[in-house]
């Protein structure tokens, strides 16, 4: 059982219909016990930095992931991915969850524009489950203006947008996706798929 995070902040049902289409079991939650039960936790994420983080620390449950990400896998989606970090810079600096070395911060790729919305293609990093049988071929959707600043050796995969931005990236038993896996076709099915069968 997976255990979609619901602090008011995710794009949910998007990510627990893409679940439901692979017949992954899953439950959309606030409570506490459930995140306990649950065999892995996701944490998706749309908005600002500092109010995701306000409103997850409003929910009680920010032990408890801490807790809970010591035994089992966490994926954090998009801004879920960004607040897996130490510290944000969006509207000013905000404490991140702390999971992964780094900080995320506003993108500034010369001649192009932010946000990042639309499709590009990954290229692999460091081997990492996530990202088992994809290739440097493999397309996944953005959107977003911040992205992570951290040691090449958490992140799995970069995109190129006027330099190297992390895509995807690991530590231990956090995972994070800067792209939307729930709005990425079958390469973002696959990736949910490898992240279940963890």
């Amino acid at each position: 059982m997976i255990a979609i995070i619901d602090y008011g902040a995710g794009n949910l049902f998007s990510v627990q219909n893409a679940l439901n289409y692979l017949e992954i079991p899953n439950i959309v939650t606030k409570n506490a016990e459930d995140l306990r039960k649950a065999d892995k936790l996701i944490l998706p994420g749309v908005g600002a930095f500092p109010d995701a983080m306000r409103m997850l620390s409003e929910t009680g449950l920010i032990e408890v992931i801490k807790e809970e990400v010591q035994k089992k896998p966490l994926l954090g989606i998009c801004l879920g991915m960004q607040m897996l970090f130490e510290k944000g810079y969006e509207f000013g600096e905000t404490e991140g969850l702390g999971f992964i070395k780094g900080t995320v911060e506003l993108m500034t790729p010369p001649g192009l524009v932010i946000p990042q919305i639309g499709w590009n293609k990954l290229e692999m990093n460091e081997d990492c489950k996530i990202l088992e049988g994809l290739s440097d071929d493999s397309y996944v959707y953005f959107v977003h203006s911040y992205a992570a600043v951290c040691d090449s050796k958490n992140v799995a995969a970069y995109t190129d947008y006027g330099g190297k931005v992390p895509a995807c990236v690991f530590s231990g038993n956090v995972y994070g996706c800067q792209f939307h896996p729930e709005k990425s076709g079958e390469t973002g099915l696959r990736i949910l798929k490898n992240f279940a069968e963890m």
